[in-house]
């Protein structure tokens, strides 16, 4: 398998070389050459197949011959090593619980099986490999816990100070080892904006990768849960819609992908905070990025979106072929506020806010009756205690993974500009 930018200005690479640069040399992030469906008799008996043998059929086209089949099964395994629940929220309505793995976010899958990929290409290597991540929130820690202790990889995560809740801050600042966290003057856009001017900067010696969704290895995993969730759901409802909280983008384009692969979803809804960059576009056709805004559903606090390029690219880049399958609305703190304290009163369910803004996002876009939606709950309410427990008449169980760093102390180094960046990674 190949991967070309989307710039269109660098040449195709290798999925392993596509791994290891993160971004293209002219700035584009990687597509692969090609997508090839599935067979329909693995979607129509999907069924009889384990959560690990449906992912290694998602993906192993993707990767090709450059990770031997038990190599990518073993990877697999450890990637996927938790559970995928969709539960039931109202009558035609339910969410697929992605919280369930070591920091109880969604990105733990992206973020492990990237990590065993890019171990195992560096198995042979005594050079390093300084992999650099800017976060929003639950991509650090993440990346933190699914490359702590890889042989050759040095991670070095940048967050917003201020702009991620203090669970998530500690996951991403007290692991130590390999992993160092620098705390960031600013909001994620300014995060990112560093990372993809390091990865260009010809002056770093180090070797440089991100782990944010731009690399096809965080990106393409996030298919799986998909493919987990229509599992569960297909000899029940044959329409399904899924709501996705949307940032970065990545998760939804992993999902279109998992459309593109032959999985049988009628529509995505891309469920967004104030940041409506998105929303604005599917109105007027006018890409206009702006500056992050910061919300309590802060995982979503993105202005420019890089992943979306990728959805176009999907849909060959038509406005009106994407808008037959794809929409996308925005909401405020206060509807989000208000949308725990309804789905709470309904069913008893507590979501997180990310996970009521992709519920409203299915409730906007209406459902027809023979139609079930799922909204992603992309993260543990945990996550974000104190907005939980302010909103919703509830305290919160603080589970096992979250006890082993609640009282580490963080360790981060203060930088303002990309200039510090630059310092940091020279020493």
């Amino acid at each position: 398998m190949n991967y070309y930018s989307l710039h269109h200005k660098s040449p195709k690479t290798t999925f392993k070389n596509a791994v290891i640069e993160g971004l293209a040399k002219d700035r584009g992030i990687y597509f692969p050459e090609s997508i090839t469906p599935l067979s329909k008799d693995f979607i129509e008996n999907i069924s009889e197949y384990s959560n690990h043998e449906i992912a290694f059929e998602a993906i192993k086209q993707f990767v090709g011959d450059e990770i031997p089949e038990t190599k990518l099964k073993e990877i697999i395994a450890e990637t996927v090593s938790f559970d995928f629940p969709v539960v039931p929220v109202d009558e035609n309505i339910g969410t697929l619980e992605l919280f369930h793995g070591p920091t109880m976010a969604f990105k733990d899958v992206g973020a492990k099986f990237m990590a065993k990929c890019l171990e195992y290409f560096n198995n042979d290597n005594d050079d390093e490999v300084t992999v650099l991540v800017a976060t929003s929130g639950d991509t650090g820690g993440a990346v933190a816990n699914g490359f702590l202790g890889a042989k050759g990889v040095n991670v070095v995560i940048l967050y917003p100070s201020g702009k991620v809740s203090d669970i998530q801050e500690k996951q991403l600042t007290t692991l130590g080892q390999n992993i160092t966290a620098l705390e960031v003057d600013g909001v994620f856009d300014d995060c990112q904006d560093m990372v993809k001017t390091a990865f260009l900067d010809e002056e770093i010696e180090r070797t440089l990768t991100s782990a944010n969704s731009i690399n096809v290895a965080r990106w393409l995993p996030q298919m799986f849960y998909f493919f987990f969730a229509y599992k569960q759901l297909h000899k029940q409802h044959k329409d399904i819609i899924f709501s996705v909280p949307s940032g970065n983008f990545g998760n939804i384009c992993a999902g279109i992908m998992a459309q593109k692969l032959g999985l049988p979803v009628k529509h995505f809804v891309a469920s967004t905070n104030v940041n409506d960059t998105v929303p604005n576009f599917l109105v007027d056709g006018v890409y206009k990025p702006k500056p992050s805004k910061a919300t309590i559903s802060n995982a979503m606090d993105v202005g420019n979106p890089s992943n979306f390029i990728r959805i176009q690219e999907l849909f060959n880049n038509n406005l009106e072929t994407l808008k037959s399958a794809f929409s996308s609305y925005s909401f405020t703190d206060d509807e989000t506020r208000e949308t725990m304290k309804k789905i709470y009163n309904n069913s008893g369910y507590i979501a997180d806010p990310h996970g009521a803004v992709g519920y409203l996002g299915l409730k906007k876009h209406g459902l027809l009756e023979n139609e079930y939606g799922v909204f992603l709950e992309t993260a543990h309410p945990v996550k974000f205690l104190d907005i939980v427990e302010e909103t919703l008449p509830v305290k919160v169980e603080i589970p096992e993974q979250i006890q082993k760093v609640i009282n580490n102390k963080k360790v981060a180094t203060k930088i303002a500009t990309y200039k510090d960046l630059k310092s940091f990674l020279e020493r």
